[in-house]
C-alpha cells in the first residue's frame, strides 16, 4: 500500500472556538460544554497514494489523521458518476444510493465505527432520522459492535424495517427531529454516543468524495457541487476534502459548493442570506425532505465559512419545486428520496438565475435512494403535486 507523507502523532481533535486540543488515542464524541469537535488539518494525499487495489474509498487512507488497521468495510464508496441532459445544461449526477446501505452515510460511518472499534468501543448510541442509523446499524453489525438507534417516531417505516433487520435496538422518540438528539445526550453516560452530527471522524470519511470526485475528474475538480444539507457532513465533508487537496497542490482552485435546503427547514440559507454566520429566526414547518430537516445545525459557522470561502451559495428551495425536480429525476431514470431532490430543484434555480453556465463541469449529488420513501412518494403523486 503507498505510504502516507503524514505524521500521524500529529493530529488531534480542536475544538475551534477555544482551540482546546484532545487526543485522538480517546474516544469522545465532543469537548466540554457539549461543544461540537472537528479533526486538525491534514496535509491531504497525492494521486499516486491512492490504493487502486481497494474499490472503496478506503483507497484513500492516506489522507486520514491515524493509520485504521482493519477497517469496518462493506465496499462503501466508488459510486457512479452519470452525466443527463438538462435544458441546455449536461451536470453530473453522483449517485450515492449505490453504497451499501443506500445513502451517503456509509462514507462517514465506514470510517466513525472502523476508529472506535479498534481503540476498543464496542457498543454504539446514535440518533438519526433514517440514513444514519441504518447506516450505523450495518456498520455496526459487520464489526460486532452492539448498536442502539434512537430516532423520531416518523421516520420512514422502511428505514426503520431496515436498522431493525441489522440487529441494532429501535426507540423511536415523538416530537421534531431534535429530540431524539437530547434523549441520545441523555443516554450517552451509558453507551458511547457515536453520532453521525457530533463525532468528527464521521467528516473525515464524508471528505472522501471530494477525494473520489477528483479521481473521478481524472485528478482535476469540477466548477460546481450542489449538495443536500441538514446537519452538513456533506458539505463540509467536501470542504475539508479539497481544502486538503489545494493544501497540498493536487488542484488549483476549489470547486464552489451550494447548499441545497428545504425552505420550511433552511437555518443554513436563513444565516448566509443576512450575512452572519450566527443562527437566524426562521420559523419551521414540516417537509418531504426529511433528511434535511435539522433546525439546528451543531457547525454552523464551519458551513458557512466553507460556502464563503469556495464562492459559493445557498439555495432554499419550496416544496412543490421539490416535487417537480423528483418528477424530472425519475423521468431520467433517477428515482430518489426528496430530500435528493431538493438537489436538482437547487440546479433548477442556479440555471435560472444565471448563476452557473452550461460550460461548467456541475456535479449534484444525489444522497439517497427513493425506494426507501417509496410509499411517501407515492402518495405525492397520488396528490397530484405540480
Amino acid at each position: 500500500m503507498p505510504q502516507s507523507r503524514r505524521k500521524p502523532e500529529a493530529s488531534f481533535y480542536v475544538e475551534p472556538r477555544s482551540g482546546d486540543r484532545y487526543p485522538l488515542d480517546i474516544p469522545r464524541w465532543c469537548a466540554g460544554g457539549l461543544k461540537p469537535l472537528l479533526i486538525s488539518p491534514q496535509p491531504g494525499m497525492a494521486g499516486d497514494e491512492i490504493d487502486r487495489r481497494l474499490r472503496s474509498l478506503w483507497r484513500y487512507q492516506a489522507s486520514l489523521p491515524l493509520e485504521i488497521s482493519k477497517p469496518i468495510s462493506l465496499g462503501e464508496g466508488c459510486t457512479p458518476l452519470v452525466q443527463k441532459e438538462w435544458d441546455d445544461f449536461r451536470p453530473f449526477f453522483k449517485l450515492e444510493w449505490f453504497n451499501p446501505t443506500c445513502s451517503f452515510k456509509d462514507r462517514g460511518t465506514t470510517v466513525m465505527l472502523s476508529y472506535l472499534r479498534q481503540l476498543g468501543v464496542d457498543a454504539v448510541l446514535e440518533d438519526s432520522s433514517g440514513n444514519g442509523g441504518a447506516s450505523v446499524a450495518a456498520y455496526g453489525a459487520a464489526g460486532g459492535m452492539r448498536v442502539k438507534i434512537l430516532a423520531p417516531a416518523y421516520t420512514s417505516p422502511a428505514k426503520i424495517a431496515q436498522v431493525r433487520a441489522y440487529g441494532a435496538e429501535v426507540q423511536l422518540v415523538e416530537g421534531p427531529r431534535e429530540e431524539s438528539e437530547k434523549e441520545a445526550i441523555r443516554q450517552s453516560g451509558q453507551i458511547f454516543y457515536s453520532s453521525h452530527n457530533w463525532q468528527p471522524f464521521f467528516l473525515q470519511g464524508t471528505k472522501s468524495m471530494a477525494y473520489e470526485l477528483w479521481e473521478d475528474f481524472n485528478l482535476e475538480v469540477p466548477d460546481n457541487i450542489i449538495i443536500p444539507v441538514g446537519a452538513g457532513s456533506n458539505l463540509l465533508g467536501c470542504h475539508i476534502g479539497f481544502s486538503e487537496l489545494l493544501a497540498a497542490g493536487q488542484i488549483r482552485k476549489l470547486p464552489r459548493l451550494f447548499a441545497a435546503q428545504p425552505f420550511n427547514c433552511s437555518p443554513l440559507d436563513a444565516s448566509f442570506k443576512a450575512g452572519v454566520d450566527t443562527p437566524v429566526q426562521r420559523a419551521v414547518h414540516k417537509t418531504i425532505a426529511e433528511g434535511t430537516a435539522i433546525a439546528h445545525p451543531l457547525r454552523l459557522r464551519e458551513m458557512i465559512h466553507a460556502l464563503k470561502e469556495t464562492g459559493g451559495e445557498t439555495v432554499a428551495v419550496s416544496e412543490d419545486e421539490i416535487v417537480t425536480a423528483l418528477k424530472r429525476l425519475a423521468r431520467l431514470g433517477l428515482f430518489v428520496e426528496p430530500t435528493s431532490a431538493g438537489t436538482a430543484a437547487a440546479l433548477a434555480k442556479l440555471i435560472e438565475r444565471k448563476v452557473i453556465t452550461a460550460r461548467e463541469r456541475t456535479v449534484v449529488l444525489i444522497s439517497g435512494t427513493g425506494i426507501k420513501t417509496a410509499s411517501a412518494i407515492a402518495e405525492l403523486l397520488d396528490q397530484g403535486h405540480q
